[in-house]
């Protein structure tokens, strides 16, 4: 009995260990899914001078060191607020909580928010959006930053891989409205990773 319990720990241990494992072949689905969404008119937001002539994003070669366990803080008590969009929408959001993380030797804080509308959906009531921009943005990177979709952590740490970033549709096209990076999240350091700027 207590060999087996033994063997079921370590186990467990092995599969929460190996959640936290950098993982390329997941970035480049994630590149292979981004690349199909953009190419079929049905989804894409692509214009249709752009669309004619796709064929890929532009994404920063993968980046081991963009992947970082960040811990996870729960804010309570946060007000619901009108999040600034390139257009005059607001859609309400609340600050779920902060992920404070290290990257080249500094600590950073981000903050992670919930948008309200959604999350009384059943497909949408564990997502977290994490919008920041860096100092890459407006040069290699879209200059109003990118968005990260994440899940509520069940303990105090979260995975956040920036080579999961995308840039907000109203990086491609001007008919959309697309929230806009809270100056919070305005990270001073280089984060090459995720998509770059598609326009130059």
């Amino acid at each position: 009995m207590r060999v087996i319990l033994t063997l079921v720990l370590l186990a467990v241990f092995n599969f929460g260990f190996a959640q936290e494992k950098f993982n390329a072949t997941a970035v480049k689905k994630f590149q292979k899914d981004l690349n199909t969404e953009y190419a079929d008119a049905k989804t894409s937001p692509l214009a249709t001078e752009d669309l004619a002539h796709f064929k890929s994003l532009d994404f920063y070669p993968i980046n081991e060191k963009a992947y970082v366990v960040a811990q996870f803080i729960r804010t309570e008590n946060e007000k619901p607020f009108g999040m600034q969009t390139s257009t005059a929408r607001k859609p309400m959001y609340v600050k779920y909580g902060e992920v404070h993380f290290q990257m080249e030797g500094k600590e950073f804080k981000l903050n992670v928010y919930r948008n309200i509308e959604f999350s009384k959906k059943e497909e949408y009531k564990d997502d977290l959006f994490l919008p920041f921009s860096d100092l890459t943005s407006g040069k290699e990177s879209y200059i109003g930053g990118k968005y990260i979709d994440l899940k509520i952590p069940t303990g105090n740490t979260i995975v956040i891989d920036f080579n999961l970033s995308y840039n907000p549709y109203c990086a491609y096209n001007h008919k959309y409205s697309c929230p806009k990076v809270p100056l919070e999240n305005d990270l001073a350091i280089e984060i090459k990773a995720g998509v770059k700027k598609f326009h130059d």
